[in-house]
């Protein structure tokens, strides 16, 4: 999303604009809102959604936590403590901390995964210098194989 919190009105006056500033469909957000994981939209009286700038943030940080692999479910409880308070900060703190340490470990994996292809790479195009289809090798050199 390259839109800048400056960017984004006090109010956002259709759904259409919530999805655009959101990356998010118009379906996705009455979904989200029917499960509870979206508060239901301030309305207009002629029935239409509109919304301050402080719930485009909100649910823009959901879809940040969701491309990180958060379930809904955890969203959802993370929402509900967020509404209880000033009370559940720690809660908060602790179920954040646990998900970046979970996105640390996912980082890590995906960075050792890098190294494999990149190894795949300089291995090709070695082999399109010099053919030898006798080598195989999936890994790098001096990884272990675990």
């Amino acid at each position: 999303m390259d839109i800048t919190a400056q960017e984004i009105p006090e109010t956002v006056t259709s759904i259409s604009q919530a999805a655009e500033l959101t990356g998010l469909t118009e379906d996705t957000i009455r979904y989200y809102e029917r499960i509870g994981l979206l508060p239901y939209a301030d309305r207009k009286p002629n029935g239409h959604r509109h919304y301050s700038k402080d719930q485009i943030l909100g649910i823009r940080f959901l879809m940040r936590l969701k491309a990180t692999g958060m379930t809904l479910e955890e969203m959802r409880h993370y929402l509900e403590l967020t509404h209880q308070g000033d009370g559940t900060l720690s809660e908060r703190y602790t179920l954040l901390e646990a998900h970046n340490d979970k996105i640390a470990r996912e980082i890590a994996k995906l960075q050792e995964t890098q190294e494999v292809i990149r190894y795949k790479l300089r291995h090709f195009r070695e082999l399109a210098e010099n053919p030898n289809t006798d080598s195989y090798d999936c890994e790098t050199p001096d990884s272990s194989g675990q």
